[in-house]
Parts: structure tokens; sequence; C-alpha cells
């Protein structure tokens, strides 16, 4: 007892000589009220994660903007050139993007509701065609593969290190070749079209000779004087008139003109006038052909429900270089002319009637406004 109450004696002098520290004294005070009353929770120390996580981001994207915008300063003000290229660039990572949105939720939309391609409207229509090659439906023939091609071979090419650079130097280069068409300049969009449309002209007089060899083939004498007249007028460079084309309706359903009956030659020479490999073979060809007809042939009836006078000045010169008009050195009113021109001759034909639609892009094409040289 005496031994027990000497060491409380010692404890108790102890305590009173050394002042507890503040983590001490915090740590008691924190057992003592958590022990009585639970720990209070301070709204100042404590927010809520969403919040926290809604100010960091909002932080975030501020501060992003402003080092983007000193970054385009710097670049605008010390490498003008290279200014312009990243713009272009950075705009064409922009369009592709919202295209690929724009497809994916339009073949959403189709599944949902079961609905087919050619039961959409003109402008969705021509969107899938113009982004995807094929995907659910094999009948759209688009840009999308091509472009997908050009990008796997600079990603192939790029593997090896430091090739990259050089990828750089070709796409500097061969930017027709290399680049898709969502990274190039306005510039570079008329000259490349203008180039395009000069390779699908180059098969027109090619056309134009087969069509008079199978003239002795036709039965019908009415048939062969059309169409020899047809061929006359636009080798002494006249545009024709939709009757003259509509006249010739029967000698393109069946032999020798239909789609079916079509020589090897003249389907790689029309696969070249509809800028289609012509290096297949030729049931292939002819298979692309008639699906790449079919889907001008749905688009032009979509477009006539719709109007053209509903399209902007781009989408009118868009529509008529699909249809085998150079339209980039044209005005919007001629081409508003000429894409009535046609939707007048495509809306009259039937699906037999397709091979005259295909022919179509030579015969109405060639010789408007003074377009053949």
């Amino acid at each position: 007892m005496a031994l027990s109450r000497v060491c409380w004696a010692r404890l108790a002098v102890w305590g009173s000589a050394v002042t507890p520290g503040h983590f001490v004294t915090r740590r008691l005070q924190l057992g003592r009220s958590g022990l009585a009353w639970g720990a209070p929770r301070s709204s100042k120390l404590h927010l809520s994660p969403k919040a926290d996580v809604k100010n960091l981001m909002s932080y975030v994207v501020t501060k992003t903007k402003a080092i983007n915008g000193k970054y385009h300063r710097f670049l605008g003000r010390h490498f003008p050139r290279f200014y312009v290229l990243y713009t272009i660039f950075m705009k064409g990572l922009q369009m592709l993007w919202a295209d690929a949105k724009k497809a994916r939720r339009i073949k959403t939309n189709m599944w949902k509701h079961n609905i087919k391609f050619h039961q959409l409207p003109y402008r969705e229509m021509e969107h899938l065609r113009q982004v995807w090659a094929r995907g659910r439906h094999p009948e759209v023939h688009g840009e999308f593969r091509q472009d997908v091609t050009k990008c796997l071979f600079l990603g192939i090419i790029s593997i090896p290190p430091f090739a990259n650079y050089l990828v750089f130097l070709l796409m500097y280069l061969f930017p027709r070749q290399l680049l898709i068409r969502h990274f190039w300049t306005p510039k570079q969009q008329t000259d490349f079209l203008d180039i395009y449309h000069a390779f699908r002209k180059q098969s027109h007089p090619e056309i134009i000779s087969y069509l008079e060899k199978v003239i002795p083939l036709i039965s019908d004498a009415g048939l062969r004087w059309h169409l020899t007249d047809l061929c006359t007028k636009i080798q002494r460079g006249t545009h024709p008139a939709i009757h003259d084309i509509l006249a010739l309706r029967e000698c393109f359903s069946n032999h020798p003109l239909g789609m079916n009956q079509l020589q090897a030659l003249h389907v790689k020479a029309l696969s070249r006038a509809m800028l289609l490999t012509s290096y297949l073979p030729p049931p292939l060809l002819r298979h692309r052909l008639k699906t790449h007809t079919t889907v001008i042939h749905q688009l032009d009836k979509a477009l006539a429900k719709l109007g053209i006078g509903q399209l902007t000045a781009q989408e009118v010169k868009s529509a008529c270089y699909l249809r085998g008009l150079n339209s980039t050195h044209i005005g919007e009113d001629r081409c508003r002319t000429w894409l009535g021109e046609w939707l007048q001759i495509s809306c009259s034909l039937k699906e037999a009637e397709l091979s005259l639609l295909l022919h179509n892009v030579v015969l109405l094409s060639t010789n408007y406004l003074g377009t053949r040289r």
C-alpha cells in the first residue's frame, strides 16, 4: 500500500510539472466529445465530393483554355505558316469526330425503328453515303473506307522508331494522297476536286465510242437513230436535251446496253467515270456500279421530295459533283438548273433502266456550259 501511494504521488507531481501538448489535449478532447456526443462535422472542412469534383474540373478547364490561348498566340506570332496548318488539323479533327458521332446517331435510330437506308431523309442518306463505306447497309459506298485506308497506311509506316518525322514530311508533300478530306485547306479542296474530275473525264470519249459501237446491235431503227444523234451532238459539243436522253430508256433496259449486258471494257470505263477502281474482275465491277447507281437513284428520290430549293450552296455543288459535273467553277444558279435536269431524268427511270442513269454521268455533264475542254 505504501509503495502504491508513493507511485501515485510521483505521477501526480510529474503530471503537474509537464503540461500536456496541443496534440495530446486535442486527442483527449476529441476522445471525450466522441464518447459523450459524437464528433461534430464542420461544413467548411468537409465539402461534398460532387462539389469538389465540379470545382476541380471547372478550374482545370479554365486553366487549359488560358494555356491553349497563349499557345495559339505564340504560334501565330513566331510560326505563322505552321499555325495555319495546325489550325486546319485541329478543325479537321473536330469535323471528323462530329461526322462520326452524327453517323452513329443515324444508324442507331435506324436500328431502333427498323428504318431502311432508302427511307431516310435526304441529308441523312447523304451523310451516311459520305461517312460510312460498308456497315449494316452494304449498298452504301462512301468515302470513309478510303479515309481509313489512308490512316492505316500512315499508321503502319510510322511504326519504326523516328519514322513519324518521315510521316509528317510525306503528309506535307503529298496531301491529296495521304490526307483525308477533313484536313485539306479550301484551296486544296478546289484543286483536288479538279484533279479527280480530270481523272474521270479521261474516260468520257471512251464511253461515247462504246455507245457508237453497239448502235448496229440495236434492233429498233428508231432507237438506233436516237442514239446516233445523241452521240453526234455530244461529240460536236452540244448539251443534250432531257427528251433526247429519255427517248433511249428502252435501249438501256436490255441488250446491248442493259446493266448486265455491258462489255468488260465498257464497265471499266464507267468505273473510272464514277471514280471507282477499275482493277477488279468485271462481275465485281458490274455489281459495284449497280449498287452505286442504285444509291444515287435513291438519293435522287429523297432530294426530289425535299426540293432543290432547300439545299445550301455547298450541298448543291456537292450533289452535282457526285453526279459527274465539276461544280467547283460553276455558279450556284447554274448548278441548281443542272441538278433539276438530272432529277427530272432520274425520277422518270425505273430500276431496270438504271444503266441510262449511269451513262447520264457522261451524257449530261460533258458539254454543260462549255465544261468540255
